[in-house]
């Protein structure tokens, strides 16, 4: 998830995992609150169809200005980006670049743009995909004509999108990434804007098939490092990553109108929706917590071998998102599982710390 209320690509590559405050100073913030409306309300009671196509609620619009590549290149150079991305060759680093700045233009259109527009915005931007590696595989790898943008009123946003996947172009060509990743990740944000409750882990778990995993692939594809074997290890990180997003995360999602905490584990632990609106967890939000930072630990811990099949600046990165993410899960664990009056993050010397680790054991 990069900041996005849908949490979907962008953080993944470092944004928000980890934050320059403690563990113990973690950011307070108001209580979540349940949506007012009756139609919010009637939401919250049953999960979303997939079929409404109702846009969530969500922070207020961009600007097209705010979703330039530039922008949002020049976003990424003051947030928290993995220390170990921040030492990489700038080879790489211009590579991973042109990834954050898709996967963060993918996430605002599915969070920021105007709610009525979003899904059109979405399509054009896997037409603007679609076309992009059409003109790769033309005679002499000359670009697609530029595609027109069906969402009414939304050049300039429309144009920031086409230009974020103009930016892809050498990456994907020297890298050799496939388009499934790419589309996944589009398709992971029309989801957020009709799906908001996710029934079973196994539900949640297909979200981070699209939303999650196409990110670490991508990552392989750009070190040379992939293969079949290494995907699956991958997958386990970052559906591992993506959960631990999810939970610092649950009272800022609640006021976004979405729930990603399974609603058979809310049941299983005796928790509604009215629980993760209090001001604080009371004990069995915080069981229930302890119970998802235990799955998602136990994910990343599983794909973490990967990093002992890597060599230089890919293991160094690999080892930098387990770190992110072990990092991000002991921090809840450090606010006794209090995800409603704080979003926990580490500290970076506990990051360091993890990334050393994860590096020296390989895992």
């Amino acid at each position: 998830m990069w900041g996005r209320t849908g949490h979907g690509t962008a953080g993944l590559l470092g944004e928000r995992m980890a934050e320059p405050v403690t563990e113990r100073s973690a950011r307070r913030r108001p209580a979540a609150g349940l949506p007012e409306s009756d139609a919010a309300l009637e939401q919250d009671r049953t999960p979303a169809n997939p079929a409404a196509g109702h846009p969530v609620p969500g922070p207020p619009p961009a600007t097209a200005e705010e979703m330039t590549p530039q922008a949002l290149a020049a976003k990424a150079a003051h947030e928290n980006f993995p220390v170990a991305l921040r030492m990489l060759p700038r080879t790489y680093r211009r590579h991973l670049m042109a990834v954050y700045v898709f996967a963060r233009t993918a996430d605002d259109l599915g969070d920021q743009a105007p709610a009525a527009v979003r899904l059109a915005l979405l399509a054009d931007l896997e037409a603007d995909v679609r076309a992009l590696y059409a003109g790769l595989r033309a005679p002499g790898g000359a670009s697609a004509a530029p595609l027109g943008h069906a969402a009414a009123g939304q050049a300039g946003i429309g144009e920031s999108a086409r230009a974020a996947v103009a930016g892809l172009r050498q990456t994907v060509l020297e890298c050799e990434i496939p388009i499934d990743p790419f589309v996944d990740l589009i398709r992971a944000n029309q989801q957020d804007q009709v799906v908001t409750r996710y029934q079973t882990f196994d539900d949640l778990a297909g979200y981070c098939r699209l939303s999650a995993n196409p990110v670490g692939r991508i990552v392989l594809h750009v070190f040379g490092a992939y293969s079949a074997s290494r995907a699956e290890q991958s997958d386990h990180i970052c559906t591992g990553l993506q959960l631990a997003e999810h939970w610092q995360d649950v009272a800022e999602d609640l006021r976004a109108g979405r729930i990603y905490v399974p609603l058979d584990d809310m049941a299983v632990h005796g928790c509604g929706e009215q629980d993760l609106a209090a001001p604080h967890a009371g004990p069995m939000v915080r069981e229930l917590m302890a119970f998802e930072v235990g799955r998602a630990r136990a994910l990343i811990d599983t794909g973490s071998p990967l990093v002992g099949t890597l060599r230089g600046a890919a293991r160094a990165a690999v080892a930098g998102y387990v770190a992110g993410g072990r990092a991000a899960l002991a921090a809840i664990e450090a606010a006794d599982y209090d995800v409603m009056a704080v979003t926990p993050r580490p500290g970076k010397a506990r990051t360091v710390a993890e990334l050393v680790l994860a590096y020296a054991r390989g895992r």
